[in-house]
């Protein structure tokens, strides 16, 4: 069974910046799609950003191209996304999983954007 455990969320400012890390359990990492998403309370679960299982294949959802940059260290068996140029639209609970993703999800990591 694969288990996902988020951290790096915080409190920051508008402008700022922070990298969150997925660590995944199992040997099934390097074979894995994985992606990032997002909960705002009361909203549906959306995708962030997506990377394929070699690193290739970067998605992205519009609302973030240009500030957040998705990668995963294989041997590490560790997904990041690096956010930058924060805004206070993008606070959130987030979450990593698999793309598409499995009914178990994490804990999740809150990132609060807000001056």
């Amino acid at each position: 069974q694969v288990q996902f455990v988020e951290s790096g969320g915080g409190s920051v400012q508008p402008g700022g910046s922070l990298r969150l890390s997925c660590s995944v359990s199992g040997t099934i990492f390097r074979f894995l799609s994985l992606a990032w998403y997002r909960q705002i309370p009361g909203q549906q679960r959306e995708l962030v950003a997506g990377i394929g299982s070699g690193g290739g294949n970067r998605v992205y959802a519009d609302s973030v191209k240009g500030r957040f940059a998705i990668s995963r260290d294989t041997i590490v068996n560790t997904l990041y996304l690096q956010m930058n140029n924060l805004k206070s639209e993008d606070t959130a609970v987030y979450y990593c999983n698999r793309q598409p993703p499995f009914t178990d999800w994490g804990q999740g990591t809150q990132v609060t954007v807000s001056s």
